[in-house]
């Protein structure tokens, strides 16, 4: 579990694939704090570390996270956010967070403010119920605000802190990012869905 508040940010060092498999090398001041098999949010995706060499560190990625995330789209040199799991008893500065991304969007639009900065996402219709004025959204491993919330857009407003300590700052317009919606809107829709025959299926 993890809370939408981003740690410090990584370098993409290495990736390799193996059969279906993606091995990702990062480079992080957070590897030598970490062991194997703990989980951590990379861009919002819980992965976990199989290695640990230095200031390095691997993660693996199975074909359904590839098929769900924007994973395959990372090269060597990007920029990607990172959390590590909550622990008990830690103050809860976001919202939960699985580090189950469930869909991807694309930004469409970056203003740049007096002081903030605006962004305006897209994401598959199949996913509209499950966001609200105000609601908590997962971007990216970033928790934020929705607001001016269409059928599938929504706008989120970053302060001068997310901006300078997340990979907001390299995100343009065309980009593709990780949404996490919130697990109680989830369960809420689902319960709904059975008991109103109307299950559907999400991609």
């Amino acid at each position: 579990m993890f809370t939408g508040i981003i740690e410090t940010t990584a370098t993409v060092a290495e990736i390799t694939h193996e059969g279906t498999n993606v091995h990702f090398t990062i480079e992080s001041q957070l590897a030598n704090h970490l062991k194997i098999d703990q989980s951590v949010a990379h861009n919002g995706v819980c992965l976990t570390v199989v290695n640990i060499n230095d200031n390095k560190y691997t993660v693996t990625a199975v074909q359904e996270t590839l098929n769900k995330t924007n994973l395959g789209t990372w090269k060597t040199g990007d920029i990607i956010n990172l959390e590590r799991a909550l622990r008990a008893g830690d103050r809860l500065d976001g919202h939960f967070v699985q580090g189950h991304v469930d869909t991807t969007g694309t930004c469409i639009e970056k203003q740049t403010l007096e002081g903030s900065w605006l962004y305006r996402f897209t994401f598959p219709d199949a996913f509209a119920p499950l966001i609200i004025e105000k609601g908590s959204i997962c971007i990216n491993g970033v928790s934020l605000t929705l607001f001016n919330v269409g059928r599938n857009e929504f706008t989120v407003t970053i302060i001068p802190y997310t901006f300078e300590h997340t990979n907001f700052s390299s995100l343009k317009e065309g980009d593709k990012i990780n949404l996490e919606f919130d697990v109680l809107g989830k369960y809420s829709l689902r319960m709904w869905e059975l008991k109103e025959g109307n299950l559907k299926e999400r991609k």
